[in-house]
């Protein structure tokens, strides 16, 4: 189970988990902290990447440089629009498969390895309990 505890603080809004890891969160005026939508935006990116370097890297392919833009556009005050994931790479020298190998594994890892792409495209159930 994937768990997090998020709190109003003296500062603003923390969220923390288990291992002692924390994220500060808040608006998007503020400076310093991440707004949700940038959280659930770096959730994905971290899924896909944290996936995809691994496994090139066991096939024998790491990627010099390994990193990705993770963007949406709200369309209204409560929705995203598409969502696009952008690779910045720079592949080993001399190895001209790494580009065909980064392909298929960011691809696959997408589709059907990464959770929280697969949450955000599946239908999921949100139970909110309340006192």
């Amino acid at each position: 189970m994937a768990q997090v505890r998020v709190e109003r603080t003296d500062d603003g809004f923390v969220a923390r988990n288990d291992r002692g890891a924390e994220v500060a969160m808040g608006g998007g005026d503020e400076q310093g902290v991440f707004t949700p939508v940038e959280l659930l935006l770096a959730a994905l990116g971290g899924c896909n990447i944290v996936t995809v370097e691994p496994l090139t890297a066991q096939r024998g392919h790491r990627m010099t440089r390994l990193a990705m833009t993770v963007q949406a556009e709200k369309v209204d005050s409560a929705r995203l629009g598409t969502i696009t994931i952008t690779y910045d790479v720079e592949l080993p020298e001399g190895d001209e498969k790494a580009a065909e190998v980064l392909r298929a594994v960011a691809q696959r890892v997408e589709e059907k390895y990464c959770t929280v792409s697969r949450a955000l495209r599946d239908n999921m159930e949100i139970n909110l309990e309340l006192p």
